[in-house]
């Protein structure tokens, strides 16, 4: 016997192609860089989600620390199967808010196009012909009824049903202040999640970090970068860039370097430290010669 969802699995496939980011799609295409230093939390996010109870996670970092990484770390993990059985071939799927939202014109009509996403997941947890789904909700403290000023808020209450029931994964993420005062202040669906926090990697672990992404930025640019340089990516970001957080600074730094010396001198060849410095002066409003 064939059986029927309210929300058919094509009907199903065409709202994921339309208002998610299919993580461990993009994974298989090789669309993301190396994801490394996050493999304790990584273990805590499955280890949630293997759960009967409390399978869901909120990620609690500052801007910059790498939460949406996370994700894409533990999507890499599905796509290897270095996962228990559970979440093999599991779907890792990011609610891609602005989009679901574009060209609504009430919180009505928002709802109708997030409900069925929702209501289509949860048919399908129990049924072991379908992977597991996992949602994927950044900057999840906007979907909270107190979020005033929030496009989606009082989606929260939309979900409640269905995490009550226990019948969805959802991995949220938020800063820590955030989740204090909005989704702290709803007990039942704080009770609902668990938290991971992310630590801000130091200066070592954020080199560590630049060391495993510069193959895929050095194909990119068509230059090279050494590891002194990288070195001096971190210790000038860390010095002169203390609003901003690791590895997000130096990333963004180590890519401009890149971009600006290619701008400059064309492919080929090895960027000089001018670059660095340029970059990091003109984020920071200093002159290069005094970095």
């Amino acid at each position: 016997m064939v059986k029927r969802f309210l929300v058919s699995d094509e009907d199903l496939e065409e709202l994921f192609h339309r208002y998610c980011r299919d993580y461990t799609k993009l994974e298989r295409e090789g669309r993301f860089d190396p994801i490394t230093g996050r493999d304790e939390e990584i273990d805590q996010v499955i280890l949630i989600l293997l759960q009967k109870g409390r399978k869901n996670v909120a990620l609690l970092a500052p801007a910059g620390v790498g939460k949406t990484a996370l994700v894409a770390g533990l999507a890499q993990r599905i796509v290897r199967r270095d996962v228990p059985d559970y979440l093999h071939n599991a779907r890792l799927l990011e609610v891609d808010m602005p989009s679901m939202a574009a060209g609504t014109s009430s919180p009505a009509e928002f709802q109708e196009r997030f409900i069925p996403v929702c209501k289509g997941v949860a048919e399908r947890y129990h049924d072991e012909n379908y992977p597991k789904y996992i949602l994927f909700i950044d900057e999840m403290h906007t979907i909270m009824s107190t979020a005033v000023g929030s496009g989606y808020a009082g989606l929260s209450e939309v979900m409640k049903p269905w995490l009550t029931v226990g019948d969805m994964h959802v991995i949220g993420a938020t800063t820590l202040d955030e989740y204090r005062i909005y989704v702290a202040e709803d007990p039942a669906l704080d009770r609902r999640f668990q938290k991971v926090p992310l630590k801000v990697p130091n200066d070592e672990e954020a080199y560590k970090i630049l060391l495993n992404l510069r193959k895929g930025y050095e194909k990119h640019h068509r230059v090279g970068i050494s590891d002194e340089q990288i070195a001096l990516v971190v210790k000038l970001t860390q010095k002169h860039m203390r609003r901003r957080n690791q590895p997000d600074k130096s990333i963004i730094v180590m890519d401009a370097a890149m971009a600006y010396y290619v701008m400059n001198h064309g492919r080929g060849g090895d960027i000089d430290d001018h670059a660095i410095k340029y970059i990091v002066a003109k984020e920071c409003g200093l002159h290069p010669d005094a970095l």
